[in-house]
């Protein structure tokens, strides 16, 4: 179901801060929201994870909750730049969350450091669709096999990753969730009903290469085929607020906030 939401949960728990002049409330409203998407959070506390057989270049990033486990798992697919650190720090938040968090390498190690060559890795991804799908399934193998995890497996990206984690959906090996940021969608109920497992899906206003009516239409496909959706556009931010709430934090924290609350209840729904 789409909701169109601009979130005011962040006035009340600032003007109740406010009224108690209370420090701790403000350090638990900050706590709400994971320290790497406010650029705050400390380097990258996992390691290097050689998930496709045979091949070396690919070097994906493992973050392992604390504990015996077992837990749940989750894969995180990049933005058009590639495995950055800014995703591994994701990654081992949702490990602080208790989801051992593999991000998967799409471009085989390398990075783009500027649009130019962003769009050429990304390109050159998206021109060979099967290596993706062999890829990702690697990943799903490579963590089903640790005695760690207990078999559920979700999948996540933002933007180019976000599109993947769609396409990776409709035609990769079965797993039990899929998260979407602002990626690239799939209106055609007769194509998404190749979907077996719920949708969470957070979309912005202000983004112009996916429009709220392209997302409205989404999500009424989804609802038509019976596939249960968590799908909402925030108000006043563009693509991209997600990751980087640094970079405008006025306009994207509460927003931000409020699409992390909704992703923790969708993937303990669908993989707790």
């Amino acid at each position: 179901m789409l909701r169109c939401h601009a979130p005011c949960a962040v006035l009340l728990t600032v003007l109740a801060a406010c009224a108690s002049g209370d420090q701790a409330a403000d350090e638990t409203v900050q706590s709400s929201i994971p320290a790497a998407i406010l650029g705050q959070a400390p380097p990258p506390q996992g390691e290097t994870a050689m998930y496709v057989a045979g091949d070396s270049a690919t070097r994906g990033y493992l973050a392992v909750p604390s504990g015996e486990g077992p837990f749940p798992a989750l894969i995180l697919i990049h933005e058009w730049n590639g495995l950055v650190d800014r995703v591994r720090q994701v990654a081992d938040a949702f490990a602080d969350e208790g989801y051992v968090a593999l991000a998967a390498d799409l471009y085989r190690g390398r990075t783009g450091a500027s649009r130019d060559e962003n769009l050429a890795l990304m390109q050159e991804a998206r021109g060979d669709p099967d290596a993706i799908v062999a890829n990702l399934d690697a990943a799903q193998q490579f963590l089903r096999e640790r005695s760690d995890v207990t078999g559920k497996v979700g999948v996540m990206g933002w933007c180019f990753g976000g599109g993947i984690a769609l396409s990776y959906a409709l035609g990769g090996e079965h797993h039990d969730a899929t998260a979407i940021f602002y990626g690239s969608l799939v209106e055609d109920p007769a194509e998404l009903a190749r979907l077996n497992h719920p949708v969470y899906g957070t979309f912005a206003e202000m983004d112009q290469g996916i429009p709220p009516d392209q997302v409205e239409r989404f999500a009424t496909a989804l609802d038509s085929i019976g596939i249960d959706n968590d799908i909402h556009v925030y108000d006043a931010v563009n693509h991209g607020f997600w990751l980087r709430v640094d970079e405008d934090r006025e306009a994207r924290e509460e927003p931000a906030r409020d699409a992390w609350a909704r992703l923790k209840r969708f993937l303990s729904r669908a993989l707790d």
